[in-house]
């Protein structure tokens, strides 16, 4: 199978850790399409143009953390969403998967941020409102695990 990397509309202000989230869902793009091998896919993105940009610690969480945890993150969202999971566009299903996985994982980033940060990441790579659907999902899944910190706003 072909490998493919998706690039995003080049932005001045992405800070280490938004550029590692773009790697990891460029890297879940790949996972979910052709289910290589995590380290496959970490390897390959490894050599993308930029990564030495990225927080590569915080890629290594996500992409890693995420495809171990993907069953999980799955059932969690499973109940938020309007149709079966393998329905969703994989920019979608890949953004809700890394904003899933730190919501649950990652309590020291504020909801506010994890959500935002899924949004503007289907905003570069996904379809028109996409990024509305993913911002619904994630904020009603942030409800559900960060119940104390989402009913302080």
């Amino acid at each position: 199978m072909t490998q493919k990397t998706v690039h995003a509309n080049p932005s001045k202000n992405r800070t280490p850790r938004h550029r590692a989230r773009e790697f990891a869902l460029q890297g879940l793009y790949q996972w979910l399409l052709n289910q290589e091998d995590a380290g496959v896919i970490d390897a390959h993105i490894r050599q993308a143009h930029g990564f030495d940009k990225a927080d590569a610690e915080h890629f290594d969480t996500l992409l890693h953390g995420t495809i171990k945890q993907a069953a999980q993150l799955r059932e969690g969202l499973m109940p938020l969403i309007d149709r079966p999971i393998d329905q969703l566009s994989p920019v979608e299903h890949a953004a809700l998967l890394i904003g899933a996985f730190e919501l649950s994982n990652h309590i020291e980033i504020p909801y506010k941020v994890v959500i935002n940060e899924a949004v503007e990441l289907t905003k570069s790579f996904g379809g028109v409102d996409g990024h509305k659907y993913v911002n619904g999902v994630l904020d009603k899944f942030a409800a559900k695990v960060r119940e104390a910190e989402v009913g302080k706003r």
